[in-house]
C-alpha cells in the first residue's frame, strides 16, 4: 500500500508516494510527474523522508525535465513510417562504422518504456524504440550510432566513448537534447 507523504526540502515542498515492501533495496522513481519511493520493511517513514530530502535536487531536476518533455504526437506514426525514419538513421550512420569492421546489422523496432535503443551484437541486430521516430533526425542519428558503436565496444567503457567522440563529436549535446523527449 502506498502512503502519500509531504516533505519540506531546501528547494521546496515535495509530495511523494512511499511503499514499504518486502524488498532488499531502496527504489526511487520519478514517473509522469510523480515521485515514488519503495523501501524495505525495516525502514521507517522518518528515514524515507530524510532520503527524499537528500535527493531533492535530483528529484526537482527530473520533474523539470519531465515537464519540458515534448508531447507525444497527436497522430501516432504508423509502423511503416517509424521503420522508414529509423532505417534512414541507421543508413546515415552505418558508413561511419563500416570501415571499422562492423557488419551491417539487422534493425528491429519495438515500443520500449525505458530506453531508446539496444544492441544485440552477438546476434547481429539492433533494436530502436518506435518513439525515436518522432524525434528530430539528429537525435535519431545519435541513437543509431550509439547502438552501432556497441558492435565495437559492447560496454560503456572508455573505448566506447573514444569512438563516439571520434565519430560524432557533438554526441553529448545530442544526448542532452534527447533527455527532453518522452519515451512512450
Amino acid at each position: 500500500m502506498t502512503q502519500l507523504r509531504m516533505v519540506d526540502t531546501p528547494l521546496g515542498q515535495l509530495t511523494y508516494g512511499l511503499s514499504v515492501k518486502r524488498v532488499k533495496n531502496w527504489n526511487l522513481r520519478v514517473k509522469d510527474g510523480q515521485v515514488l519511493l519503495s523501501v524495505p520493511l525495516r525502514v521507517g517513514a522518518a528515514q524515507a523522508d530524510a532520503f527524499i530530502r537528500g535527493r531533492a535536487a535530483w528529484i526537482f531536476r527530473a520533474l523539470e525535465r519531465q515537464s519540458r518533455a515534448c508531447p507525444v504526437p497527436a497522430e501516432p506514426l504508423s509502423r511503416q513510417e517509424c521503420a522508414r525514419r529509423l532505417s534512414a538513421a541507421v543508413e546515415r550512420m552505418y558508413p561511419l562504422v563500416s570501415g571499422l569492421g562492423v557488419a551491417r546489422p539487422a534493425l528491429r523496432l519495438r515500443k520500449m518504456k525505458s530506453q531508446w535503443g539496444n544492441c544485440h551484437y552477438q546476434q547481429g541486430y539492433i533494436t530502436l524504440n518506435t518513439a525515436l521516430a518522432a524525434c528530430p533526425e539528429e537525435l535519431q542519428d545519435y541513437v543509431a550510432l550509439h547502438e552501432l558503436v556497441h558492435f565495437l565496444h559492447p560496454d560503456h567503457g572508455p573505448g566506447f566513448y573514444a569512438v563516439m567522440d571520434a565519430l560524432l563529436p557533438d554526441w553529448k549535446v545530442r544526448r542532452g537534447q534527447l533527455k527532453g523527449y518522452a519515451l512512450f
